[in-house]
C-alpha cells in the first residue's frame, strides 16, 4: 500500500478550566469546513519533525522547535475508494513554542478544552485516537474509511504511555 507521509502537531497549554489544545477550522483544500490539527504533507528532504514545525508556522504563525516536539504516534489512514488519499500520519504534541496563533489562508486557529473536543465538527476518526494522543500516549492505528471517504469502516489501534 502506498501512503503519502503527513504530520499533525497538537499544541497543548494549561488553561484556566484545564488543558487546552490548538485546533483550526480548515478554510481550503482537503477537509475544508472541518476542525483539524495543524499539519500537512512532508516535503521531499524533510523529516517528519521538520515538516511538523514548518506546518505549524505556515498554518498558525507559531514557531515550534524540533526538540520541543513529543512523539504522539503514527496513524495509517486507508481510503479504499480513493487509494491516492492513503496517508501515513506522524503525530506530535508540543507544550513550548514562540508566538500566538494567527489566522492563515488555510486555518482559523482556536483553543479547545481537551475535555471538550469538538469531535462532531472533526473527521469521524478523531474520536478513536485523539483523546489518547492528547493524554500523553503514543498511538498506533490503522483507520479504514468507508466508500464515502468520511465515515470510519474500521479502527484498529493500540497505545503506550510515553
Amino acid at each position: 500500500m502506498t501512503s503519502t507521509p503527513v504530520t499533525l502537531c497538537f499544541m497543548l497549554r494549561d488553561g484556566a478550566a484545564g488543558p487546552e489544545v490548538l485546533l483550526g477550522l480548515k478554510k481550503t483544500g482537503f477537509g475544508i469546513g472541518k476542525i483539524v490539527g495543524l499539519g500537512g504533507h512532508v516535503e521531499e528532504g524533510e523529516t517528519d519533525a521538520q515538516a511538523a514545525c514548518r506546518e505549524v508556522h505556515e498554518e498558525a504563525g507559531m514557531v515550534v522547535l524540533e526538540e520541543d516536539l513529543r512523539d504522539a504516534g503514527l496513524i495509517e489512514f486507508v481510503f479504499p475508494a480513493r487509494p491516492e488519499w492513503n496517508m501515513s500520519t506522524r503525530l506530535f504534541t508540543a507544550r513550548r513554542w514562540i508566538g500566538d496563533p494567527v489566522e492563515s489562508e488555510e486555518i482559523i486557529p482556536e483553543w479547545f478544552l481537551v475535555s471538550a473536543l469538538p469531535l462532531e465538527r472533526m473527521w469521524q476518526d478523531a474520536e478513536h485516537w485523539l483523546p489518547a494522543a492528547l493524554g500523553g500516549e503514543a498511538v498506533a492505528a490503522v483507520i479504514t474509511l468507508n466508500d464515502d471517504n468520511q465515515t470510519v469502516a474500521s479502527a484498529e489501534y493500540s497505545s503506550r504511555g510515553v
